[in-house]
């Protein structure tokens, strides 16, 4: 059964001759338990740089999938240690990204929970930084 919890987001990047920049976002959206994972989905703003984009975590037994659908189309994959190729689809082009997870944790209960990411981005072949996510779920 799909519920309404209340999202906060922290996200930072770190690219290598930049300053980490940080986001921080607290949000509405929708949780649900189905085929043995749960789905975790929100509607990006433009705060995210990201309006008309719907964001899916798919937390499963040892990974979490990250997809986008709207203006901008990826599919991402965390499993600690393993390198994933990804399309990202936006209106004036695509790219190949690869993200390799250094630390992936959640804890997610029917109450809500946590995700916690740490990986790599590489963009075209070369390596772009590092991005550190957390996702704090609550239920409303």
């Amino acid at each position: 059964m799909k519920q309404d919890v209340v999202l906060s987001i922290q996200g930072r990047q770190r690219y290598a001759d930049q300053e980490p920049e940080t986001i921080e976002l607290v949000t509405e959206g929708t949780m649900e338990y189905r085929d043995g994972g749960w789905d975790i989905t929100y509607e990006e703003s433009d705060l995210t740089g990201l309006a008309g984009v719907t964001t899916t975590f798919r937390v499963e037994p040892g990974k979490v999938i990250l997809d986008r659908t709207g203006v901008l189309r990826s599919r991402m994959v965390f499993q600690e240690g393993v390198s994933h190729d990804s399309l990202y689809q936006m209106a004036f082009g695509t790219l190949m990204i690869t993200v390799k997870a250094t630390s992936v944790f959640f804890d997610i209960v029917p109450d809500g929970g946590v995700i916690d990411l740490v990986y790599q981005i590489i963009i075209e072949n070369a390596e772009a930084g590092v991005i550190d996510y957390h996702l704090d779920i609550r239920a409303k």
